[in-house]
């Protein structure tokens, strides 16, 4: 049979849109190829806006030009970092590296304790058991790899280094960069898009500032109440509880799954609540008065929206991406309240004037 009446539907796809998705599938596939080069410079280019507010301090107390208060604030702080590191990374990666391996006899005298009873016959201590087996295994490997001896020291110094020039130069050449900025946009649109700029690495600075600071309080607190209650872990202990404390909202409740279970099995149930006490004690403390005091409004996102960029930025850059999420949430804030700015305006006249003609006279 002829189907000679059928319609023939064509699709016309106009030329610039063509251009568009494949540039942007070309932009992906670069992306992929080159994904562990564009981390770096990723976290050269964040560590420069973490920086900005301690240069122009620098700046504004010694007198020093940006470039040398750049300098003597990136490398000083490097050194003291490596210092830091030479003095205090083999006991605190021991430490760590003896909590996870001696993991299954903690999860073994928690059952001998019954300290899992609440799992019930589900299986689940079964999988925590077996899950500290499966640390405890890979704990030799991956602690002799944070200590470059089975990964390529090379290879990390240039990742270091490239790190550490990108954000040296970036700090140095900003001025030249907003002036560069600043000379493509249109009169009247340089007033609107600087400060922004100004608002996104004001937030980045005072939040980064903030959760080392707080960070290394929680994990000092913690680590501390562990000694002071006998326990063989106790550096491990603090250093875990820093970790996990600059991970947002979530970061200290799960340390807790950790330190007070291992307290227990140490130590017993009495010195397992005292620890249970002073985490949700420090909690409220940090909640209340060390954050608001220290990173005061650098970020203003609610609960919902750091818990979604906490698991997406996770999913897309892994640890680093869980760590930097709330940064990079309040920067598209910023971004989409400066592009809505006139729409939220209009809507509010709008909203006014409804009331006022509702009003009575």
């Amino acid at each position: 049979m002829n189907d000679s009446g059928a319609r023939r539907i064509e699709l016309l796809v106009p030329m610039r849109t063509l251009v568009v998705v494949l540039a942007a599938i070309g932009l992906l596939a670069a992306f992929q190829t080159i994904g562990s080069t564009f981390l770096i410079v990723f976290v050269g280019i964040f560590l420069a806006l973490v920086f900005e507010y301690p240069v122009r301090f620098v700046m504004s107390k010694t007198g020093m030009s940006r470039g040398l208060a750049a300098t003597v604030t990136v490398l000083g702080t490097a050194i003291a970092v490596c210092l830091l590191l030479l003095l205090l990374l083999v006991p605190m990666v021991g430490s760590v590296r003896d909590l996870l391996q001696d993991s299954p006899s903690i999860v073994d005298e928690l059952r001998d304790r019954d300290g899992l009873g609440w799992l019930g016959d589900s299986g689940a201590a079964e999988n925590v058991q077996d899950g500290a087996q499966q640390v405890s295994a890979s704990v030799p490997d991956a602690i002799s790899a944070v200590l470059g001896i089975a990964s390529s020291v090379f290879g990390l110094f240039i990742a270091g280094f490239t790190i550490l020039f990108t954000c040296l130069f970036l700090l140095t050449d900003v001025q030249n960069l907003k002036r560069s900025l600043a000379s493509v946009l249109m009169p009247g649109q340089e007033a609107r898009w600087m400060p922004v700029w100004e608002r996104v690495t004001e937030a980045v600075s005072r939040w980064a500032i903030g959760v080392v600071v707080i960070a290394t309080i929680a994990g000092t607190v913690q680590g501390t109440t562990a000694w002071l209650l006998g326990s063989s872990y106790a550096l491990g202990l603090g250093v875990i509880a820093g970790l996990f404390d600059m991970i947002p909202n979530l970061g200290a409740t799960l340390a807790g799954f950790i330190l007070v279970p291992t307290i227990w099995a140490e130590e017993g149930l009495t010195a397992a609540l005292i620890m249970l006490a002073v985490i949700l004690v420090y909690q409220q403390v940090e909640n209340n008065i060390l954050t608001p005091k220290i990173q005061g409004k650098a970020v203003q996102l609610s609960g919902f929206f750091i818990i979604i960029a906490v698991t997406l930025f996770g999913a897309l850059l892994g640890v680093l991406g869980a760590l930097t999420a709330v940064p990079l949430a309040a920067t598209l804030q910023i971004f989409v309240q400066e592009l809505t700015k006139a729409r939220r305006a209009e809507v509010a006249a709008a909203k006014d004037a409804l009331e006022s003609a509702a009003t009575p006279a």
